[in-house]
């Protein structure tokens, strides 16, 4: 059993499960009954997504000062306790299921799927 993290709107791959977006919006322009058969997510969790406020500020990274000054705000955003929380299931979730968390951004390496990833391992996730 383990975690995914994907791009949202990309194609499922076999075993990936319950596909968790983590993201501050819904798509435009798509239908919420065609979420899940677009390949963008089964459900929205916009908990463990950047704040309206860090996204207006720094989204996204043109840079790698950027990119660092966001990671800063963004890992303080995830110590609020709502936000261990969810981490801290999804982690313990990871030991007796498959399900994958994503973002729409191309690169991972600039987007807070990859923090996400970091925190999750840090709490012993299983993560693919």
């Amino acid at each position: 059993m383990s975690i995914r993290i994907v791009r949202l709107g990309r194609p499922r791959e076999g075993g990936e499960g319950l596909r968790i977006g983590t993201v501050r919006r819904p798509p435009r322009g798509v239908r919420k009954e065609e979420y899940a058969s677009k390949n963008i997510y089964d459900v929205w969790f916009p908990n463990l997504s950047p704040s309206e406020a860090l996204l207006k500020e720094s989204s996204p990274a043109k840079d790698e000062r950027n990119w660092h000054i966001f990671k800063r705000k963004f890992l303080a955003e995830m110590k609020s306790s709502e936000a261990s929380k969810d981490l801290d299931l999804l982690a313990m979730l990871s030991h007796q299921t498959n399900f994958s968390i994503g973002c729409y951004c191309k690169d991972e390496t600039m987007c807070h799927r990859s923090i996400l990833r970091e925190l999750l391992l840090k709490r012993g996730a299983d993560v693919r």
